[in-house]
C-alpha cells in the first residue's frame, strides 16, 4: 500500500493502521468514472491484503460525497455501445464485489450528497456516519435503470421494504435525519465535528485487535455475504438489459442534455 502512485480521483492517506480514501473529483462533484470504479475496487482489495491496514474510511472532497456515475465520461469512451456497456458492467460488478469481500472494518463518512452507486456502496460499509446536510438519493427509475450496488437486497434489509421501494422505485431523497431514524446510519454530526470529534474516535478504532474485528464481522455477515454477491450478479445482469432499452436511452439523453445546459 505504501509508496504507490495515487489514483487520479482518489486521495489515499495513511494514519497508522487507518487508510482514508477520499473521492477527489471536485470539478464533477466527485463523480465516479470507470477508472475510479477500478481504482476503488483495487484499493479495497489491496487494503484487505495489507497487514498494516485495519480500517478503511471512505469519504468525499468538499461538499459532496459523490454525485455517482460519471455518465458523460462513460458515453465518451471508445468502442461500440455493446462493448462499453459490457466493460462498464464488469468493472461495476468487480468494484461492488470488493466492498462485499472486505474482511476488515469499512467505515463511510458521508460528508455531502451521496447519489446512485455512491449511496448504494456507502451502505455496504460496516459503519456509516453522515453530516447533517447530506442526503442519499438513488434516482434509478428516473434514468430508466434499476437497482445496483446490492441495494435490491441491502435497502429492504436496512430500512424495510416500503421505505426501500420509495428510495429505489420512486426516487425518494433520504435526509441524514431520516437515515438515522431508519437505522441506516450510526450517527449524524455537524460538518466541523468530523475532524474534531469523529476522526479521533476512528483513529482509536484502528488500535482495536484486528483478529477480533475480523472474527466479529464474519459472524455478523455470515448469512448476508452470499446474498449480497447474488444481488450484485442479478443487478448487473438486469442493468445490462435496461441500458439497451429505448426507455433508458431516452432518459439518459435527457439527463445529459440537462447537464450540458447547467
Amino acid at each position: 500500500m505504501s509508496g504507490g502512485k495515487q489514483p487520479a480521483h482518489l486521495k489515499l492517506e495513511r494514519f497508522g493502521t487507518v487508510l482514508r480514501v477520499t473521492i477527489n473529483n471536485p470539478r464533477k462533484k466527485n463523480a465516479l468514472n470507470r477508472q475510479t470504479y477500478k481504482d476503488l475496487g483495487d484499493t479495497l482489495n489491496a487494503a484487505n491484503r495489507d497487514d498494516g491496514v485495519n480500517v478503511v474510511v471512505l469519504t468525499g472532497t468538499g461538499d459532496f460525497y459523490s454525485s455517482g456515475n460519471d455518465m458523460v465520461s462513460a458515453v465518451a469512451e471508445e468502442g461500440s455501445v455493446e462493448e462499453k456497456l459490457a466493460r462498464g458492467n464488469a468493472i461495476l460488478r468487480d468494484m461492488v464485489r470488493a466492498f462485499i469481500s472486505f474482511d476488515k472494518l469499512l467505515i463511510a463518512i458521508i460528508n455531502g450528497p451521496a447519489i446512485g452507486i455512491a449511496a448504494t456502496t456507502a451502505l455496504l460499509c460496516d459503519v456509516v456516519y453522515m453530516v447533517d446536510t447530506a442526503y442519499l438519493y438513488t434516482p434509478f427509475t428516473k434514468l430508466g435503470l434499476c437497482a445496483e450496488g446490492c441495494s435490491s437486497y441491502s435497502f429492504p434489509l436496512l430500512m424495510g421494504r416500503s421505505k426501500a421501494s420509495e428510495m429505489l422505485l420512486l426516487n425518494h431523497r433520504m435526509s441524514a435525519n431520516e437515515a438515522l431514524q431508519f437505522n441506516v446510519v450510526a450517527g449524524v454530526l455537524k460538518r466541523d465535528e468530523v475532524e474534531s470529534k469523529l476522526w479521533p474516535q476512528i483513529l482509536e478504532y484502528g488500535k482495536l485487535p484486528i483478529g477480533s474485528i475480523k472474527a466479529g464481522k464474519m459472524l455478523i455477515n455470515r448469512f448476508q455475504r452470499d446474498n449480497l454477491h447474488e444481488a450484485n450478479d442479478r443487478e448487473t445482469e438486469a442493468l445490462m438489459g435496461r441500458y439497451q432499452t429505448e426507455e433508458s436511452m431516452n432518459a439518459v439523453m435527457e439527463f445529459m442534455m440537462r447537464k450540458s445546459k447547467m
